[in-house]
């Protein structure tokens, strides 16, 4: 079954330094664990994706109505710090193994080696209903 494990940007939930203020050797052990996660995932075949997602000041809102033209907007967003910053695919035999990996990408690195403890969120991922046609 496929899983989809979401990692939320909070710093306020899980680390008291915000990731603006990192020192550059910091970020990187924290990108070479992730990277190192999506290497192990990969040769055990339960990778399907997995990608890091720009911040929300890059992000914009579409809206539309199927007749006019698209509305693309960059706001409102939630005055909030956290924010969607990444997403593996994973799948995998049980949600048990999902809660394993999502536990494992939650012990990342940050400020001084760490492990941050961030939260991971794990959703199934749904098929579509069958089709007649």
């Amino acid at each position: 079954m496929k899983y989809m494990l979401l990692k939320t940007y909070s710093p306020a939930a899980y680390c008291d330094t915000p990731l603006n203020e990192w020192t550059p050797e910091e970020i990187e052990a924290h990108i070479d664990f992730q990277r190192a996660l999506g290497a192990e995932l990969a040769k055990s075949g339960e990778l399907v994706d997995a990608q890091g997602l720009a911040g929300p000041d890059d992000a914009r809102l579409v809206s539309s109505d199927g007749r006019s033209a698209a509305v693309v907007t960059d706001g409102p967003f939630p005055e909030t710090k956290e924010f969607l910053a990444g997403y593996w695919i994973v799948d995998v035999e049980s949600p048990e193994r999902a809660f394993e990996i999502a536990a494992q990408a939650s012990a990342a690195p940050g400020p001084g080696g760490k492990p941050i403890g961030e939260f991971i969120e794990v959703r199934a991922v749904m098929s579509a209903p069958a089709s007649d046609v």
